[in-house]
C-alpha cells in the first residue's frame, strides 16, 4: 500500500498545487474585481456628493437673492412709510397752527336738510366750483389722523405683497 501510495504521490502534490494555484487565481480575479467595484462606488459616491454641493450652492445662492430682495422691500416699505408720516405731521402742524384749513365742498342741489347754512359761510379766497364750508381744527385733525392710518395700512399692506410675490417667486 505504501508503495502505490508513494507512485501517486508526484499526482496527488500535482493535484494539491495545481488546487492551490486555482485557489489563488481565482482569489486574486475576485480581488480584482472587488477593487474595480470600490473604485466604481467611490466614483458614483464623489459624483453624488458633488451634485449635493451644488445644489446646495445654488440653494445658497437663491436665498442670499432672496433675502437681498427682501431688505430692498424692507427699505422702501420703511422710507414710504416714514415718508407718509412726515407728511401727515406735517399736515396736522399745518392745521394746527391755522395756515391750512381743510373745507368740504356742499352739494348745492341738496337742500340742507332743514339746516339753512349762514350767509357768511363762503371762503374768504377764490375757489373753482361750488359753495365750501371749512371744517373745525380739531375734526380736521381727526380726519387727518384717520387718512394717516389709513395710508398706513395701505403701505403695509403693500409690503406684505411685495413679501408673498418675493417668497413665491
Amino acid at each position: 500500500m505504501n508503495a502505490i501510495l508513494l507512485r501517486r504521490l508526484p499526482y496527488i502534490a500535482a493535484l494539491l498545487i495545481g488546487a492551490g494555484g486555482a485557489w489563488m487565481w481565482q482569489a486574486n480575479s475576485y480581488g480584482k474585481q472587488l477593487a474595480e467595484q470600490a473604485l466604481l462606488h467611490q466614483s458614483d459616491l464623489d459624483t453624488i456628493s458633488n451634485a449635493a454641493a451644488a445644489k446646495l450652492r445654488t440653494d445658497q445662492d437663491k436665498r442670499h437673492a432672496l433675502e437681498q430682495r427682501l431688505s430692498a422691500s424692507e427699505r422702501t416699505h420703511y422710507k414710504e412709510l416714514s415718508d407718509a408720516q412726515i407728511n401727515q405731521k406735517r399736515l396736522r402742524d399745518h392745521l394746527a397752527t391755522s395756515d391750512l384749513r381743510l373745507s368740504v365742498l356742499l352739494d348745492s342741489t341738496e337742500p340742507a336738510g332743514g339746516c339753512a347754512m349762514p350767509a357768511g359761510t363762503e371762503a374768504v379766497c377764490v375757489v373753482h366750483g361750488g359753495a365750501r364750508a371749512q371744517l373745525d381744527p380739531a375734526h380736521a385733525q381727526r380726519i387727518v389722523a384717520i387718512t394717516d392710518d389709513g395710508d398706513q395700512g395701505l403701505i403695509a399692506l403693500r409690503a406684505c405683497q411685495t413679501y408673498v410675490r418675493e417668497i413665491s417667486r
